[in-house]
């Protein structure tokens, strides 16, 4: 069983231990699909290397389609990381298979807990196209041990933080940061789950190689399967 199939099957028997990522008004809001892979034309290299032109473009995509918010990523193939060093594993394959879920949205929208637990660990990860500030959850879901990771947020969320310290579910632990603090990036969530942090702290790979996909789909849940936003609400 990968990991999509065994967190599936504890959410299902638990749908009230569930809460919100971020504020979303099903009556109201659309999130906007966005690829980022080569199949997307819109996207020259022009954009792609340089922050602000994608900023742009991320921003005028959501006003175009009446979206708060933007989403996608999991298990895409990524040409936007051809730029970005830390991707880059020194003509080896690149690691461009985006692990997570990104969501789109304006500098300091909210970001909640969607499961109680604790805090496993957060840091800054102050490099160009690197998550910036970053907080680890760690969820005990009845004996299923899950990881919560949390990028691109702004540094005063890190303040005041302690390992082990408890977070209920739907409370709000931290805002999308800015681009300056962000990693260098359009402002977005990287929402991220695990079942091994593998002794990593503060930080795991948001993308690896191709060749690795099966690897990483035995640690790594389909963070939708956790978001569960409803039919029709992703254009």
């Amino acid at each position: 069983m990968d990991a999509s199939a065994r967190l599936s099957a504890w959410l299902k028997d638990h749908p009230q231990n569930i809460s919100k990522v971020v504020d979303i008004d099903t009556d109201t809001d659309r999130l906007l699909k966005l690829e980022l892979t080569s199949a997307n034309k819109e996207l020259s290299i022009d954009i792609l290397d340089n922050t602000d032109r994608f900023c742009a473009w991320v921003n005028q995509k959501l006003a175009d389609n009446n979206c708060r918010y933007g989403i996608g990523g999991y298990m895409e193939l990524r040409t936007i990381y051809d730029n970005r060093t830390q991707f880059d594993t020194t003509g080896e394959e690149r690691r461009n298979l985006h692990l997570g879920v990104d969501i789109w949205g304006d500098a300091g929208t909210p970001v909640y807990a969607p499961l109680a637990g604790t805090i496993h660990s957060f840091q800054d990860n102050d490099n160009f196209g690197d998550y910036g500030p970053t907080i680890i959850l760690t969820h005990n879901l009845g004996g299923l041990t899950l990881y919560s990771l949390y990028g691109h947020l702004s540094r005063a969320n890190l303040v005041g933080l302690t390992v082990g310290q408890q977070i209920e579910s739907g409370q709000q632990i931290a805002n999308l940061g800015e681009v300056h603090e962000n990693g260098n990036w359009a402002p977005h969530l990287h929402f991220q789950l695990m079942l091994d942090m593998e002794g990593k702290a503060g930080d795991y790979f948001g993308a690896c190689r191709k060749s690795e996909k099966d690897k990483y789909l035995q640690n790594i849940p389909d963070p939708s399967i956790l978001l569960q936003f409803p039919d029709g609400l992703v254009i």
